[in-house]
């Protein structure tokens, strides 16, 4: 059975960083892409960024130049490094893996920037 196991979601100050993680376990093969999405409160969830597993990424114009993905293939993890973090930030941000047959969705970290 797969699981994405989510981790490093909390309280920041405005201005600040946090760091997630999303790690993929158990039987999961052939991942094509891994990547973080985000939904607020009385909004739809929405793209954050992903990255593929030749290393290609993509940023929704609202945290480029200020979030970056990663990942570590070996490890079937995908970061995120989020600084300059603003209140418009604060969301449940949750893990998708795309494999060539499924798609996996973590169980969401809650993020919150407030002073």
């Amino acid at each position: 059975q797969v699981q994405l196991v989510e981790s490093g979601g909390g309280l920041v100050q405005p201005g600040g960083s946090l760091r997630l993680s999303c790690a993929a376990s158990g039987s999961i093969f052939n991942i094509l892409r891994m990547g973080w999405y985000r939904q607020a409160p009385g909004k739809q969830r929405e793209l954050v960024a992903t990255i593929t597993s030749g290393g290609s990424t993509h940023y929704a114009d609202s945290v480029k130049g200020r979030f970056t993905i990663s990942r570590d293939n070996a490890k079937n993890t995908v970061y995120l490094q989020m600084n300059s973090l603003k209140p418009d930030d604060t969301a449940v941000y949750y893990c998708k893996t795309t494999t060539t047959t499924t798609v996996y969705w973590g169980q969401g970290t809650q993020v919150t920037v407030s002073s």
